[in-house]
């Protein structure tokens, strides 16, 4: 019989060790992001904020170098000095940058970011439970495996959030008159501004879509919203 205390402890470590890591990334984000101010972006940013219906949208840039977005738990929006760099090298077009911000209020809106937590708290007791029970069978390798397989269904959550993401942002920019045209340009260049490439690794590895699946999923909403 599965003992209920470890499951519980588990999650209880899951909650703290998240407070812990919220309240670490607000302090990191304070220390190191200031306002997005740049007049050249504000056309895009009213756009979606007459699009919302809120009298603006705040954006803070996050000084490091990696070419990122970021949706804090707390809300708030962030691009990173590496993208914005990209952005004023004329690597990335406003419009471009827009299906960022986009992006990452999508993430805010759907309540991605709080979940984290519930999400967090969660995998910490399944992988306490899986441990527990296929450990039983196969002592050695359970750990692992248990491991893997929490691994695994993150990343598949991970997935979903960044297609619901995509859509909100498609919806708002459509709404905003911008169009989901930046959102697909932006995709085809994102391997070579970030610099990463994934090679052969399955995509139910990844915590977040293939490329081409996301160009995808972008080309068939815009064909329906067409019609």
């Amino acid at each position: 019989m599965i003992r209920v205390l470890p499951i519980l402890l588990a999650v209880l470590y899951g909650l703290a060790m998240y407070r812990f890591s919220a309240w670490r990334t607000a302090r990191e984000l304070d220390a190191k992001s200031t306002e997005l101010m740049d007049p050249a972006l504000q056309p895009m940013r009213d756009a979606m904020a007459r699009a919302l219906d809120v009298p603006r949208i705040k954006v803070n840039i996050y000084e490091i170098d990696p070419v990122n977005g970021l949706a804090a738990p707390d809300g708030r929006i962030f691009i990173t000095r590496g993208f914005y760099n990209r952005f004023k090298s004329g690597d990335v077009t406003a419009q471009e940058l827009a299906s960022v911000i986009a992006h990452e209020l999508g993430h805010v809106a759907l309540g991605h970011s709080r979940r984290r937590m519930i999400d967090f708290s969660g995998q910490n007791a399944l992988r306490t439970v899986l441990m527990m029970v296929i450990g039983r069978f196969v002592p050695f390798v359970g750990p692992w495996i248990a491991n893997m397989l929490t691994t695994l269904l993150a990343a598949r959550l991970s997935r979903g959030d960044e297609y619901e993401a995509d859509a909100y942002a498609a919806a708002l920019l459509t709404k905003a008159g911008i169009g989901v045209a930046p959102q697909i340009s932006l995709f085809e260049k994102l391997e070579a501004l970030t610099q990463t490439n994934h090679g052969t690794a399955p995509a139910w590895l990844m915590s977040h879509p293939k490329t081409d699946d996301r160009i995808a999923h972008l080309r068939s909403l815009q064909a329906r919203w067409s019609d």
